[in-house]
């Protein structure tokens, strides 16, 4: 469950790894107990029957009720904590790494063995700064534009190529194996949260591919002399500053 603890409204983003993720595939406490006969749960339970009365007859999916106490209740059964943490608090880590045009937190299965299978990214790009054409060989890739305004690109084999515009609240989403790339075009910072379905993070950028070519091989592809490329960058550009 999920609970607010303040006197303001709080937001959050929920991210399941399974594009088949259906609500109706999950059910609730109330839903279930709702559709037991009283009889049953109170031999379940081991209290009257009458315990029952009022109770729910369907689904309860958001309840509202007081501010909870602080410190928190405890579980009935008392506190019991799981041999791993399902909490990790992304930014009180610095940044992974720091470009001339942005700043990248990334949280991998080995930072936070819990989720086994997936990957978080918080991406900060400076006005006109570009996250690097790239792509990804293991995982799709699920971006949620928290705030600012970007250009998002994609090409897929055979030609296939495509440009989108996204803004804060906007979902973006890009395929196993498609390259892409994502501008800032707007006057501010952006935000974007980006989410990985596999546990451990893989990415193979144009200018590491680039660089990792011998200058004559890259020249017999383009149709270039061999020198063309020496001014090409030596390693891993990521984020390349606007």
């Amino acid at each position: 469950m999920l609970q607010c603890l303040g006197n303001e409204p709080c937001e959050f983003i929920l991210v399941f790894d399974n594009g088949y993720f259906s609500e109706f595939g999950t059910f609730s406490l109330t839903d279930w107990m709702g559709h037991v006969p009283p009889a049953l749960l109170a031999k379940n339970l081991g209290v009257p029957e009458a315990t029952f009365q009022g109770f729910p007859k369907e689904e309860v999916y958001f309840a509202k009720g007081p501010v909870p106490p602080e410190p928190a209740a405890k579980p009935l059964a008392g506190v019991n904590p799981p041999p791993l943490s399902h909490k990790h608090s992304l930014h009180s880590q610095e940044p992974l790494d720091t470009f001339k045009g942005g700043r990248e937190w990334r949280v991998e299965a080995k930072d936070f063995p819990i989720s086994a299978t997936m990957t978080g990214v918080i991406l900060e790009l400076d006005p006109g700064a570009l996250r690097e054409l790239h792509w990804h060989p293991n995982a799709d890739e699920w971006q949620y534009l928290l705030s600012g305004k970007i250009r998002a690109t994609l090409f897929g084999s055979r030609g296939r190529y495509r440009e989108a515009t996204l803004e804060a609240g906007d979902v973006g989403y890009i395929p196993q194996g498609y390259g892409h790339s994502l501008e800032n075009i707007g006057p501010d910072a952006a935000r974007i949260l980006i989410v990985f379905n596999s546990g451990t993070y893989q990415t193979v950028d144009l200018s590491q591919w680039i660089a990792g070519q011998p200058a004559d091989v890259l020249a017999v592809n383009f149709g270039k002399p061999a020198a063309t490329f020496e001014a090409f960058p030596k390693k891993d550009v990521f984020i390349a500053g606007g």
